[in-house]
């Protein structure tokens, strides 16, 4: 199971487009609404999630993806649960995807020393120690980061081909019709 935390304020492109993606690859994925079940974005479309934060079941995780927005990262960065699935992920070597802002998060923990990343241009500085890539998306070791909005299909894209192959997401964005 992945599971696509919400908080309030995220960014509804980056959070929904990636969600759509691992659906239309048939791969189990679950929308966690952080503090309430229904949640709205940072453009005002609310989303009533999946699941709430007490339905999580750590154990049965494959990985989290992180969308941004403000101040939805914020509200990610401060929820303990989110800060328990980064952890429980990390020391399982499982998926952890973040998009815009929400790769500060990882490097607020120290997670991204070393390894190559992008973020939204701006966060560079709190995405400690990484090697910062001027590209829409880099996949180091078990972690992806994306740097926005207008990256969200190829930000899904390289989930898909983490958790499937990279013929069935090319597939993928083929069928959509999408242009990567």
């Amino acid at each position: 199971m992945i599971y696509l935390f919400l908080a309030e304020g995220f960014e509804e492109i980056e959070a929904l487009t990636p969600l759509d993606m691992l659906r239309r690859a048939d791969v189990s994925v679950e929308t966690v609404g952080v503090g309430s079940k229904t949640v709205q974005g940072a453009h005002g479309v609310g989303v009533i999630a999946d699941r709430t934060e007490d339905q999580v079941d750590l154990r049965a995780m494959d990985g989290i993806i992180l969308p941004g927005g403000m101040p939805g990262t914020k509200n990610l960065e401060a929820s303990p649960l989110v800060q328990k699935a980064i952890d429980h992920c990390m020391k399982n070597d499982l998926l952890v995807a973040a998009i815009c802002a929400a790769p500060s998060i990882l490097g607020h923990k120290g997670l991204l020393k070393g390894k190559h990343a992008t973020c939204f241009p701006g966060f560079e500085q709190d995405c400690a120690g990484a090697v910062i890539e001027q590209t829409a998306v880099v996949s180091h070791g078990n972690i992806i980061t994306a740097k926005g909005a207008g990256c969200a299909l190829a930000f899904g894209k390289a989930i898909v081909a983490r958790i499937k192959d990279v013929a069935e997401a090319d597939d993928l964005v083929c069928a959509m019709q999408g242009e990567l």
